[in-house]
């Protein structure tokens, strides 16, 4: 798909969008002499309430404070995100973390994660109570949607297998993020793939009737969830671009989870759809899972060798490698809260 045509596809799906050249240098920090980097960022899922923190983040000014201006677009899952990377029409992305080790276990090496933005898994199966689906073994026979390009399918074998079932039983089927809220309320489909936070968003366009969900979590153990992934270029010509964001990005989730009516106001006053009470309910369920403040935004070495450990023994990928490949412990973010 050519640029425009993508650019085209963007805004029908999100609205009218800019994506700058990547880290030009033409804005001025009024707080500094030093000249802004203008980097694009894109959200892991569509514009609901979790991502807000990255609209509390420029709102809050952090961004410009490390002398950065960001133009916030929103995601649409691994795959995608990680080619608008590799075409240099982003240079920051959140993706999964499990999804991210699946791709370089099986060769590909253009990208990294900089940042932990959850400390667990946040992938899960979501239904409606009155579907008589209760457990993860219900889930045969079924059909379930996700975002296309998302990690929820690549992953579900592992989830079955680990839960007990085939998963060659289940009927898959690709969309954007934002419909599949709607799929499951009309009955178009039995499940969802969808992050565990982003329950207040299915229960509010399901007309508040109640939600099941089925986090991944509860078999696929010791993984993180979001992560900030960032080209393996970028980061070797420009390592302190790369931290000076990671660090902004990750003072602005730590302040959001803790302020949720703020970084919900935020996320509404630049996409109008999205309702404060949702978001901030998104947030709410977000708090427990970004960590503390040793962990925040870090990667213990040890905890991802043993991610991929699992994954690999799985049938993932054939062959384990070093936590080096996967993660760049030199660009973390710093000064934690």
């Amino acid at each position: 798909m050519s640029y425009t045509r993508r650019r085209l596809l963007y805004a029908a799906m999100f609205g009218p969008l800019i994506v700058p050249a990547a880290c030009s240098r033409q804005p001025t920090n009024k707080h500094s002499a030093a000249p802004l980097d203008r980097v694009t960022y894109l959200t892991g899922f569509g514009t609901f309430g979790r991502e807000a923190f990255a609209w509390l983040t420029a709102a809050k000014g952090f961004f410009r404070e490390v002398n950065i201006d960001c133009t916030i677009v929103p995601g649409a899952a691994g795959d995608n995100n990680l080619k608008l990377l590799a075409a240099g029409q982003a240079q920051f992305a959140v993706i999964d973390y499990a999804g991210a080790l699946v791709r370089i276990g099986n060769g590909r090496g253009d990208f990294q994660c900089v940042a932990a933005l959850t400390q667990h898994t946040l992938i899960g199966i979501m239904t409606l109570e009155h579907s008589r689906i209760s457990a993860p073994a219900d889930l045969q026979g079924r059909t379930v949607a996700q975002a296309s390009g998302a990690v929820v399918k690549t992953l579900f074998p592992a989830y079955a297998r680990l839960a007990g079932f085939d998963p060659r039983t289940v009927r898959w089927i690709d969309t954007t993020p934002a419909e599949l809220p709607a799929l499951l309320a009309s009955g178009r489909v039995d499940a969802i793939g969808q992050f565990i936070v982003g329950k207040p968003t299915v229960e509010a366009a399901a007309g508040g009737r109640n939600v099941l969900v089925l986090p991944y979590s509860d078999f696929l153990t010791d993984l993180y969830g979001n992560v900030l992934a960032a080209p393996a270029t970028l980061i070797q010509t420009n390592p302190d671009l790369v931290r000076r964001f990671s660090t902004a990005l990750v003072k602005g989730l730590t302040y959001a989870v803790e302020h949720s009516e703020e970084a919900a106001q935020a996320l509404h006053a630049a996409v109008p759809a999205q309702q404060v009470a949702t978001s901030m309910a998104e947030l709410n369920l977000l708090r427990p899972h970004v960590g503390g403040a040793n962990t925040v935004g870090t990667f213990d070495p040890a905890r991802v060798s043993k991610g991929i450990a699992v994954l690999q023994s799985l049938g993932l990928f054939a062959t384990g490698f070093d936590p080096s490949r996967a993660v760049n412990f030199t660009t973390l973010p710093t000064n934690h809260p």
